[in-house]
């Protein structure tokens, strides 16, 4: 089952189209839900109506990977006694659980009765490096999440809590 850990909306457009510029500082804000519009993207999101057709109107990112990229790169960047970066630096609106994200590529899918089409992987650039901090792009080379279409209209919501076993 997928799991949705976190959801984000941003209403303008940090690094995509800015190649050669300075990266720009619209924020990206977790909310408990989007709304998902069919063939036009997440209301309130800098891709809501980008274009007819767009392949990009959502994107997955998973958060086993985000474990992963912490874990990896947390000793030679990061000070062990500071916070890692969020799952929202990746810029991706839906953090996933539970699924290999490039499995959907081309397929279409259901995550809580909303029909979407995986077009294709959303291909880490060198902007990650900034974002996430250095050694991000290459570790993110064919997992950097995926792109879909909408298919349906409805609600995605953060999944609650996953139980925790006593083992």
């Amino acid at each position: 089952m997928i799991r949705i850990e976190h959801l984000y909306l941003s209403p303008g457009h940090n690094y995509f189209g800015h190649h050669g510029r300075a990266a720009d500082e619209h924020p990206i804000v977790e909310v408990p839900e989007v709304e998902c519009v069919a063939g036009r993207g997440l209301r309130g999101d800098r891709f809501f109506d980008f274009k007819p057709d767009y392949k990009g109107q959502i994107t997955f990112f998973a958060a086993e990977v985000h474990d992963d990229l912490c874990a990896t790169l947390r000793e030679p960047l990061f000070d062990s006694d500071l916070p890692l970066p969020s799952p929202a630096a990746y810029r991706r609106n839906v953090i996933t659980r539970g699924v290999d994200l490039n499995s959907l590529i081309g397929v279409e899918f259901t995550v809580q009765n909303i029909r979407f089409l995986g077009t294709g992987e959303c291909s880490p650039c060198y902007w990650m490096n900034t974002a996430f901090g250095p050694g991000a792009e290459a570790a993110l080379k064919g997992r950097g999440g995926l792109r879909a279409k909408i298919l349906s209209d409805g609600a995605l919501r953060v999944s609650p809590p996953a139980p925790v076993s006593d083992a």
